[in-house]
């Protein structure tokens, strides 16, 4: 395998900081799956919190320096309600942050939206501390 930094003189541009940053770094121009903050919800909301905002000011930052690929938000819920009422709350806040993320300027064509409801929990818990992370908006970046 070759160095990045080699590769980048190989086609006759000079490495800098914005470009190179190790021989393990991924060049800048590309987002890692975890690039993407998370964004949690109340009980029952589709609202987006003044930290949410904050996280999703961040993420849209990065994806305004980083043009390529598509970004897929997808929504989920605690293990409370319907599986039908968890679907339709799922889009509500899928929705909330694409339309919060437009608002900051990213390209409604570069996001898509998901919901899983209840079906994906990040954790398998019963109780208030399990559901806080479940309410939750993940971010997964496409072709980037």
């Amino acid at each position: 395998r070759t160095a990045p930094d080699a590769t980048v003189q190989a086609a006759g541009k000079t490495p800098d900081a914005g470009t190179v940053q190790s021989a393990t770094s991924q060049p800048t121009d590309r987002m890692s799956a975890s690039a993407l903050e998370n964004i949690y919800f109340s009980f029952d909301s589709p609202s987006i919190s003044s930290a949410a905002r904050t996280i999703l000011a961040q993420n849209a930052e990065l994806l305004t320096a980083k043009s390529g690929g598509t970004v897929t938000i997808a929504g989920n819920c605690d293990e409370r309600g319907s599986a039908e009422y968890n679907l339709a709350l799922g889009e509500k806040r899928a929705l909330a942050a694409r339309n919060y993320l437009i608002s900051l300027g990213i390209p409604a064509k570069r996001l898509a939206t998901i919901s899983y409801g209840e079906e994906k929990p990040a954790d398998p818990g019963h109780d208030e501390t399990a559901w806080a992370k479940n309410r939750r908006d993940e971010f997964s970046i496409n072709g980037n």
